[in-house]
């Protein structure tokens, strides 16, 4: 399981990373007051968000399951 969320953290990373090169080489708008066509940032930051749900999600089953335990301050104290 641990695997599973470090790979999974990752790939957020990853995506991440992606989305700044993208909007680092961004393109300028055109003289003629055109915006420049949406491109990979958009859907790389989609990416992102989509794979952090599916981690959160797949992490609260897991707890749901008894794959994982929660650890901690113990409640009360």
């Amino acid at each position: 399981m641990k695997i599973l969320v470090a790979v999974a953290f990752a790939a957020i990373l990853a995506s991440l990373v992606w989305a700044l090169l993208h909007m680092m080489r961004g393109k300028a708008p055109s003289p003629d007051g055109q915006a420049p066509p949406k491109g990979s940032m958009a859907t790389a930051l989609a990416l992102r968000v989509g794979l952090s749900i599916v981690l959160f999600v797949c992490v609260l089953i897991a707890w749901k399951l008894g794959w994982i335990q929660p650890t901690g301050i113990p409640p009360g104290t």
